[in-house]
């Protein structure tokens, strides 16, 4: 478990992203704080150690990554994983057989598989909502509700949810609010300043964003869960490795400068496919457009590199991401680089076709993460490619 200093907050995210949770080295005075990277470490006697005895509990590089992105979230604790999805486990084994979750129904592909395929037949119980209804999350409430889950904006429809109108509801009936952060992260979205509980991060996206590295972080300010979540790190041994630490923390430093650079070209790209007859469908929280802009301007305070879009013709999208140069076509976001995805093929195969259908999530829609390129460069690639792609094919009946 480990704890930023309550000064740290008094300086800005810019500021905290560089310095927080670290100190120089005690050795040599090492700016970056070294990979340590070993399993275990001498102990001075029976029971006696310098805080550290095996590496699964506890690594000096692992800690000033948990104590850095908790600060860039506004928490006092972080706890790291081997991966996004093994922060989502280890958020579900706080509950027990017949506790009852609500889920946002669009979120990451791979986090609903966890849910539907493992927990459910271990005696959870789950009902997935569309959660940008405060009231339809609330008609979803039972008295054995222990838990809300929620993902904003969402992978890949870009669905938000209210955080203050959910975190009301979830203290107001004593309920664990989890938000996944990873899409807006703490630069332009702070879910536990609305309520939320525990905020989720994969950190192989944005935060590492060099996409080298694959990890999650949880972040919260109560202790009790901090020492819960902690031992499950623990206990279970989900933990990322000293190098992975180390590669994420690096990234975060520069965490804000990116995400400015990201969010110019999305909103960029995204205002550019606005403008096209051929792009029916845009879905990003930036565009007027959205249905949801006003709340994404009341708790965003930017908008990032996601941009969804449908061609309404699955051949046709086939066609536009095998047809760009500059997006790779790839499973992940959040780099530096820009990615091209087809979520019901990819990040989202794995979700029952008929709740796809239900999300508008069709086998024409396309995922893009615009990286931090020259943002002439990436729309020339995209207008290459749906060239490439031609109009929709119009079948006669």
């Amino acid at each position: 478990m480990t704890r930023i200093l309550p000064d740290d907050l008094e300086y800005s995210v810019a500021t905290r992203a560089v310095h927080a949770g670290q100190e120089p080295d005690p050795k040599a005075g090492a700016v970056m704080p070294p990979i340590y990277q070993t399993s275990t470490y001498v102990m001075e006697g029976l029971g006696r150690h310098k805080g550290y005895d095996y590496a699964r509990s506890a690594n000096p590089t692992r800690e000033a990554y948990e104590r850095n992105v908790a600060s860039l979230e506004g928490a006092t604790h972080g706890i790291a994983y081997g991966s996004g999805l093994a922060a989502l486990d280890a958020v579900l084994k706080l509950l027990k057989a017949g506790d009852h979750v609500i889920s946002e129904a669009n979120i990451y592909g791979g986090s609903a598989r966890m849910m539907r395929e493992f927990y459910i037949p271990l005696g959870l119980e789950f009902t997935f909502v569309d959660a940008r209804n405060i009231d339809t999350v609330a008609a979803a409430l039972r008295p054995t509700t222990r838990l809300i889950f929620s993902e904003t904006p969402t992978n890949p429809m870009m669905r938000l949810t209210d955080l203050q109108a959910m975190g009301d509801l979830t203290q107001a009936h004593g309920l664990l609010l989890v938000v996944d952060n990873t899409f807006a992260t703490p630069i332009f979205q702070q879910p536990l300043s609305y309520g939320a509980d525990i905020v989720l991060h994969s950190t192989t996206k944005y935060l590492n964003g060099h996409s080298d590295m694959v990890g999650g972080m949880l972040v919260c300010h109560r202790e009790d869960l901090a020492e819960k979540l902690s031992f499950i790190q623990m206990a279970g041994g989900a933990i990322p490795g000293p190098m992975d630490c180390w590669l994420a923390l690096r990234g975060a430093k520069t965490l804000p400068l990116r995400m400015q650079q990201h969010d110019r070209n999305g909103r960029a790209i995204a205002a550019w496919l606005a403008e096209r007859d051929d792009v029916p469908k845009i879905y990003y929280p930036g565009l007027p457009s959205h249905p949801q802009y006003d709340l994404a301007c009341r708790q965003m305070s930017g908008f990032g590199g996601m941009i969804s879009f449908d061609l309404e013709d699955p051949e046709r999208a086939r066609r536009f991401v095998e047809g760009t140069r500059i997006f790779s076509l790839a499973e992940s976001l959040g780099g530096v680089e820009s990615l091209v995805n087809h979520p019901a093929s990819m990040t989202h195969a794995s979700v029952p076709q008929d709740m796809r259908a239900e999300m508008g999530l069709t086998d024409s829609l396309v995922r893009l993460s615009c990286g931090i390129e020259n943002v002439d460069d990436l729309i020339s690639d995209i207008d290459r490619a749906l060239a490439l792609a031609g109009r929709r094919t119009e079948v006669s009946l």
